[in-house]
């Protein structure tokens, strides 16, 4: 939460910091041309930051999908929970159907986790696929401002 808090407060003074420095090396330029120049460059950091960020989830989603984490119930919790509910007047079950309704609910914990981390890396692609084209586009505005 701190770092957050540091983050939005000194990423905008930082930034406008650079567009003051880079107004004042460039104003000889006028200033229309120096907005261009900072709304490119602009545009290319927030596709850029875009892409990075949608590979970094779609690493940790695959990570997920590959080596999913695992079930933090033991089957003697498990057990120690049916047990209790008996109590309450629920039928008794055997320590059969108790193991296998343990081994369900962990192969069904494992599906949720797969069918998660397929869905998150899905909606992260989102955050390549859609910014990356505007990242070319740009970046190829910023070649021909250069060559100007």
């Amino acid at each position: 939460m701190i770092v957050f808090g540091l983050l939005s407060t000194f990423l905008p003074a930082v930034i406008l910091i650079f567009i003051i420095a880079y107004a004042a090396k460039n104003k000889e330029q006028g200033g229309e041309k120096v907005i261009r120049h900072l709304y490119t460059y602009l545009v290319l950091f927030a596709t850029l930051m875009m892409v990075i960020g949608g590979g970094i989830s779609v690493f940790m989603a695959t990570a997920d999908l590959v080596s999913p984490p695992g079930y933090f119930q033991t089957y003697t919790e498990y057990k120690q929970m049916r047990t209790s509910e008996k109590m309450n007047g629920t039928e008794e079950l055997s320590e059969k159907e108790i193991r296998s309704d343990y081994e369900q609910a962990v192969e069904d914990e494992e599906n949720r986790t797969q069918q998660r981390a397929k869905n998150q890396i899905i909606k992260s692609l989102g955050f390549i696929l859609i910014p990356l084209p505007v990242f070319v586009y740009f970046n190829g505005m910023r070649k021909k401002i250069k060559e100007e």
